[in-house]
Order: structure tokens, then C-alpha cells, then sequence
């Protein structure tokens, strides 16, 4: 006896097939949360186009373009694929890559041979900057510049240890804010460095290497300390909240933390041998 086959769309038994369709990763309009947990999407500040935001294997964030890109056309040095939400530099042998979007932003010198394709789109996001800033939509930030450090704070991206770890901040204590999500869906405007409470202490704390690296001369740099304070204490820093949101647990993230491992050989540039003046403690804000 020959089966009788199943018709197309139907179970072997008759019954209807229900057509797998992949969904995109997005964030739920009733979600209380806007921060996606694998990348967060952004806006270029010079351009004006979309980024995607993924964190490398060194917990350091990279903007990568939206789209992905034929292989062929994207110069191996700029070839990016993500896996398991983490971003890595170099292709997975498909014919499709992610590039970084500082090698497509108009605003910025090319850091790599593009070719004709990477080209045209460059001109492409030219224009549509163009059509922005004429329109009044976009002002674009200027070139970043080294400004002096000032003499009543620290530097402009300190090195900070906490939960036995150093970390480098993307910005000046003082500056460091809030990643919580308000009652309103807005950002909080608090900064993590309270106005009142402990504080941390200004060190000078040997240089070390990490475990396999070259070994680095015997010198003192300038860390700004939290391994005093209490464990709740350095995890409020360690989740950037302010004190108000470090009580509320189930309080939702709007941003990312701009903590970077501190790496004495990659980060050489940051490393400061005298300590500044303690940081001004700021006001809090509404």
C-alpha cells in the first residue's frame, strides 16, 4: 500500500501548517524597558544616520551600519559579524558583513582602501546630511578637540577601581550619568557622583599588567578609588545609577554603562602619574 502524501501547507494528519516567521528583535511598545540586550540602536552625532551600538569582546562598543554588506564589497580589514550579540572583527566566511559606520560617515577621514560600493554610499549618507543640516534638523557636533584639563577636577576619562577591577570611563566623574529609566521614559538626569554620602579617594596605585602582557615600568599612576566604600555602594557605580534608582531594583535601563576594562598597555594615553584635585560634588537635579 502507497501512503497518500500530505498536500503542501498540511500535516501528515490533515492539519494545517502554521508557517514559521521569524521575527526581527525589536523592543515592545509596553516593554518598560527601551535598551535592547543585544545592541542599542543610536544616531550618529556628525552625520545623522542610524547606528547600531554592540559591544566588543573587550566590552568596548562599536557603532556598526544598520545594513549588512556584500562581502566582496567591504575591504577585509573592515569586516565585522556579530555573534551571540557581541561584535567581533573579522568575517565568518559568509557573503554577508557588517562594516563599522565610522568608514561610511561623510564626517570623518576613511580609515581604509573603500571601493566603489562603500563609495557610493558614502556620497549617498552626504546628501542626506546635507538635506538635514539645510532643513535645520541636524547641527553637527564638532571635532573633538583635547581640552585642558581643568584645575578643580580630574581628567577627562579617569580610571576608576571598583569590585576589585579598573575600569575607564567614557567621561569625567562629575560628568557620569544616570543610565535609569524615569517615570516619564526619559533618561535620569541625576549624576552617579552624589551630592552627599561616601565618596571615593584619589590614589596613587602601581601600573600592573594583566596576565600575559609585556611587563610595564615600575611607576605610580593616579586612580580615582572605590574598594573602601561598601559592595552596594561599588555596584551603584559599577550599573551607573544614582542613589535614588540604585534602591529601586526593577528600575529599567535606558542607556548602556560607559565602563571599559582598563588595559595599561591599550589605554597608556589615560594614564596620569599626579593626583587632581577631588572632584566638586554636584547638585542634585529634578
Amino acid at each position: 500500500m502507497c501512503p497518500t502524501p500530505a498536500p503542501d501547507g498540511r500535516h501528515w494528519d490533515g492539519s494545517p501548517r502554521a508557517p514559521h516567521r521569524p521575527r526581527p528583535l525589536r523592543v515592545a511598545t509596553t516593554s518598560p524597558s527601551r535598551l535592547l540586550c543585544a545592541g542599542q540602536t543610536g544616531r550618529c552625532r556628525r552625520c545623522g544616520y542610524r547606528i547600531d551600538l554592540y559591544q566588543r569582546h573587550g566590552q568596548r562598543p562599536i557603532a556598526l551600519h544598520p545594513a549588512e554588506l556584500a562581502t566582496a564589497d567591504v575591504p577585509e580589514s573592515c569586516r565585522w559579524h556579530l555573534s551571540g550579540g557581541i561584535a567581533y572583527p573579522h568575517g565568518d566566511n559568509s557573503a554577508w558583513c557588517r562594516i563599522p559606520h565610522a568608514v561610511l560617515c561623510p564626517h570623518r577621514t576613511p580609515t581604509c582602501q573603500a571601493g566603489s560600493r562603500i563609495e557610493a554610499i558614502r556620497r549617498q549618507l552626504a546628501v542626506r546630511t546635507r538635506r538635514l543640516i539645510d532643513t535645520g534638523v541636524l547641527i553637527p557636533a564638532p571635532p573633538a578637540t583635547p581640552q585642558p584639563v581643568p584645575p578643580t577636577g580630574g581628567p577627562d576619562r579617569p580610571v576608576v577601581q571598583l569590585l576589585l577591577c579598573r575600569y575607564l570611563a567614557q567621561q569625567r566623574l562629575e560628568d557620569l550619568r544616570c543610565v535609569a529609566q524615569t517615570r516619564h521614559r526619559h533618561r535620569c538626569p541625576n549624576p552617579v557622583l552624589a551630592s552627599v554620602g561616601p565618596a571615593g579617594m584619589w590614589k596613587l596605585l602601581p601600573t600592573t599588567a594583566r596576565h600575559g602582557q609585556l611587563a610595564l615600568p615600575d611607576a605610580l599612576m593616579a586612580i580615582y578609588d572605590l574598594s573602601h566604600l561598601s559592595y552596594g555602594e561599588q555596584l551603584r557605580w559599577r550599573t551607573q545609577r544614582c542613589p535614588a534608582h540604585a534602591a529601586v531594583p526593577g528600575a529599567a535601563d535606558l542607556a548602556l554603562a560607559c565602563w571599559e576594562p582598563f588595559d595599561p598597555l591599550l589605554h597608556a594615553a589615560h594614564i596620569h602619574t599626579r593626583l587632581p584635585h577631588p572632584p566638586p560634588r554636584p547638585h542634585r537635579r529634578g
